[in-house]
């Protein structure tokens, strides 16, 4: 097999289990310059990472077989000098710090697009404030990401998601129908 890469292509490890989400993003990254190679498990990850230690790497938190923080260690471990911005559908401050303290770089939870992601790998060590994503979030968004945990808990089951709750079903119907609330 032959290695394609120009001189100035960033490595990218993406791992994420969610294949809409990973392709939406492995193809903007690689407008943007990057040499994406994608994972779907942190088995795939962690292999890909021996053979080939990317420059970056942006892990998701939940995966099929473990766990993103688990992930993050070991490519910490296979190279301190890779640039690790993990990336979650469930944000929390217990689960950023724990992230940075082995060996992430940055914290973003989603929906993310391309230009945070970009910003994230690329922003220098103390180099800027904080991103807008450790500030603290909206009551309302903290109770949509909640629903949204115990939709998917209940497999999408809206009547065992409203009793597990304590909500009516229609008004759990309305609280869903509604956007995401921002940040």
């Amino acid at each position: 097999m032959t290695d394609v890469r120009t001189t100035d292509a960033r490595t990218l490890l993406l791992l994420d289990d969610d294949d809409v989400l990973a392709s939406r993003l492995a193809k903007a990254l690689t407008a943007r310059g990057f040499e994406v190679t994608r994972a779907a498990t942190a088995a795939e990850a962690i292999e890909a990472a021996r053979a080939d230690s990317p420059e970056y790497a942006l892990v998701d938190l939940r995966l099929p077989d473990g766990h993103g923080l688990d992930v993050v260690a070991e490519l910490h471990a296979i190279d301190a000098t890779t640039r690790i911005v993990v990336l979650t559908g469930y944000g929390a401050i217990a689960t950023a710090v724990e992230s940075l303290r082995r060996g992430a770089s940055d914290y973003l939870t989603k929906p993310v697009d391309a230009d945070q992601v970009m910003t994230a790998l690329t922003r220098e060590a103390g180099g800027q404030e904080p991103t807008r994503e450790f500030t603290v979030p909206s009551l309302a968004r903290v109770e949509w990401e909640h629903i949204q945990r115990v939709m998917t808990e209940c497999h999408g089951n809206i009547s065992q998601a409203a009793r597990v709750l304590g909500l009516h079903r229609r008004s759990l119907q309305r609280k869903l129908s509604k956007y995401p609330v921002s940040r």
